[in-house]
């Protein structure tokens, strides 16, 4: 018994103690894999689709699945990101009980959240896909595939929520595991649902289902073994409010930022129908996929950081919570930097991949050349936002996780497209990503002159 006490303890201690360079590696490491695993659910999807079934309109169909999904995903997000960071906060202060409370009253509000939005997605879904572009075209195949993958979707909230706790507490290899085995499970199901066993679209979604199931059933087992640094116990899962409600606090920022990625997809899909018709709407499927890697390699370094950031926050040791924000930073501008080159400079290779007719491929390729040109800031702007979250200042997070999304993107979709036509859409993306940096940069520096100020007064004191 005594072996694993210290265990678990020392698993903690690391991270007020270990280099930082060190720490942020172990931590992102497996959570870049975690997260990159996660992508492939919905890129291993959209390629297989996109050249197992011979009609270009499956391409644009699947395209108008993103945001929706993007919604479940949001509500994962909303209990998983709150809890990770509640708990990173009062590890830091030493009180694993009140962390115990947390992860218990996680789990039941990730079920409720989750058969509550997959009820009312299933008996509403035609009018909520044709609110996010779906055509007379797309609507089959987006509404097929939808209503068999909605019933995995609280499996992967439980999945995304207890893997970030599980990561806070000392077991990012594990979490990354968790995440690996999905995805290996998916890329070989999906392949053979659709070609050996020609079951179309909802073979995808199947094999998507059959993965969540798989790690769901991993991640949840973690929790009750007691050797585990935090498991189920009696007593911690009757509802206390005030829990519930520093989750919910601190988890509204990323969800605010899938939410109003979901609104904005809808905004930027209705005017893609209206200036590029079922092509421009296909040729955004490739951007997001292509993004979404290294949007979740950025993502894994933030899921790295933060229980590192929320530790030392919590304990006060501000060159530690300053030097992995610098760190992380860093690694993250390189990551988009890379991302934008590619997108650049290799349009037609990516957009091939995905899709086989060509006027398609055409329209995908001026996408990706004139959306990545901004993308390379994109990298700072999500770990700065995600410093605020991690130390448990949601109103701050939440404010710049819509800067980009609403702040900039709305306006920007009501000037250019009339001007510019389809490449006035394109064009609002990099405008959005210079303008939110710039916000991103100018409250990062502001508020870590606060937090030096206040440390300083509190030793003076």
């Amino acid at each position: 018994m005594s072996t694993v006490v210290t265990s678990n303890s020392d698993r903690l201690k690391e991270l007020g103690s270990a280099k930082i360079w060190r720490l942020l590696l172990k931590y992102s490491l497996p959570a870049v894999v975690g997260t990159v695993v996660m992508a492939i659910y919905n890129i291993i999807d959209s390629i297989v689709i996109g050249h197992a079934i011979d009609d270009p309109n499956v391409v644009s169909g699947i395209a108008v699945t993103f945001p929706v999904m993007n919604l479940a995903t949001a509500l994962g997000m909303l209990i998983g990101a709150g809890a990770a960071t509640r708990i990173s906060i009062v590890m830091g202060q030493d009180n694993k009980h009140l962390a115990e409370i947390i992860l218990g009253n996680s789990v039941q509000l990730t079920i409720i959240i989750g058969v509550t939005y997959i009820t009312l997605f299933a008996i509403f879904l035609d009018p909520i896909l044709k609110v996010f572009g779906a055509s007379p075209n797309s609507l089959p195949y987006a509404r097929e595939f939808l209503l068999w993958v909605l019933p995995g979707m609280v499996l992967m909230n439980l999945t995304f929520s207890y893997n970030n706790v599980m990561r806070a507490t000392g077991y990012p290899g594990k979490a990354m595991y968790t995440n690996l085995i999905g995805a290996c499970l998916n890329a070989l199901l999906a392949p053979l649902f659709l070609f050996g066993f020609k079951w179309g679209i909802k073979g995808a979604a199947i094999a998507t289902d059959i993965s969540m199931v798989v790690t769901a059933i991993f991640v949840m087992s973690h929790f009750f073994r007691k050797s585990s640094v935090l498991h189920f116990k009696r007593g911690t899962f009757a509802f206390n409010w005030q829990v519930i409600k520093s989750i919910l606090y601190i988890g509204m920022a990323p969800f605010l930022i899938n939410v109003a990625g979901s609104c904005i997809n809808a905004i930027v899909n209705n005017s893609l129908l209206k200036y590029g018709g079922d092509n421009a709407i296909a040729a955004v499927v490739v951007f997001n996929r292509f993004v979404t890697i290294f949007v979740m390699v950025v993502i894994g370094i933030c899921q790295g950081m933060q229980p590192i950031l929320g530790y030392n926050y919590g304990s006060g040791r501000l060159d530690r919570l300053f030097g992995t924000l610098k760190l992380a930073a860093i690694s993250a501008l390189c990551i988009t930097t890379l991302g934008s080159l590619i997108g650049a400079f290799n349009p037609r290779m990516i957009a091939s991949m995905f899709m086989q007719d060509e006027a398609q491929i055409d329209c995908a390729v001026n996408c990706l050349r004139l959306t990545t040109l901004g993308f390379w800031m994109v990298g700072f702007q999500i770990v700065g936002t995600n410093f605020f979250q991690s130390l448990g200042m949601a109103g701050k997070a939440v404010f710049l996780s819509l800067t980009r999304q609403i702040i900039f993107m709305i306006p920007m979709l009501l000037i250019l497209p009339p001007y510019f036509g389809l490449d006035g859409v394109w064009g609002c993306y990099p405008v959005c990503d210079v303008a939110a940096t710039v916000v991103t940069a100018f409250m990062l520096t502001w508020q870590i002159k606060k937090i030096k100020r206040e440390k300083l007064n509190t030793a003076t004191v």
